[in-house]
C-alpha cells in the first residue's frame, strides 16, 4: 500500500512540474482553439503561445541549483 502513496506522490509532483513549465503555452493554446472554433481570429492567442514556449525552453536551458535559486525566483516574477 506504501508503494502505491509513493508512486502517486511522484506522479503528482511530476504533474505539478510540468504544468509549471507547460502551463502558460497549453492555456494559451486553447483560447486560440475555442476562438477559432468560434469562428473569431486566434491570431494574438498563437503569439502569445509561441512567446510562452519560448519563455519554457528559457528557463528549462537554465541551471538551477540552490546557489542562484533567489535570483531567477525574482527575476520570474
Amino acid at each position: 500500500m506504501s508503494e502505491y502513496i509513493i508512486i502517486t506522490a511522484l506522479v503528482a509532483v511530476a504533474g505539478i512540474g510540468l504544468f509549471a513549465a507547460f502551463g502558460d503555452v497549453l492555456q494559451n493554446q486553447m483560447a486560440g482553439m475555442s476562438r477559432e472554433m468560434a469562428g473569431q481570429s486566434a491570431t494574438q492567442d498563437i503569439s502569445d503561445a509561441q512567446a510562452s514556449a519560448t519563455t519554457a525552453q528559457n528557463r528549462a536551458a537554465q541551471a538551477d541549483s540552490l546557489s542562484n535559486y533567489n535570483q531567477q525566483t525574482n527575476a520570474a516574477q
